[in-house]
């Protein structure tokens, strides 16, 4: 069973920094693409950053050039290092990985983690 840990998340101002962490057992984060979702109160969840087995990146519009997404194989994390913090970053992130093999595909989800910034 495939399970998916966040932490790091918290209260900080509007221009503060957070790094998230998505951890796994055995080498699902390490072998694997993981995404980072963000969802805020009454809004649908939106992806906001992933990187591949391979170490390619990709970013919402809206996080890039603040956030940045990195795998820590010392630490067997995917870590979101969040600079510059907007209000509107609020939001519980969540990480995210589909195993494809052996199919069919699965998803697997964490339990989340609150991200709050005040303004």
């Amino acid at each position: 069973q495939v399970q998916l840990v966040e932490s790091g998340g918290g209260l900080v101002q509007a221009g503060g920094s957070l790094t998230l962490s998505c951890a796994s057992s055995g080498n699902i984060v390490q072998t694997n693409t993981i995404s980072w979702s963000r969802q805020a109160a009454g809004k649908l969840r939106e992806l906001v950053a992933s990187i591949t087995s391979g170490g390619n990146t990709n970013y919402a519009e809206s996080v890039k050039g603040r956030f940045t997404i990195s795998r820590d194989n010392a630490r067997n994390t995917v870590d979101l290092q969040m600079t510059n913090l907007k209000p509107e970053d609020t939001a519980v992130y969540y990480c995210n990985t589909v195993i494809t093999r052996p199919p069919p595909p699965r998803s697997y989800w964490g339990q989340g983690t609150q991200v709050t910034v005040s303004s």
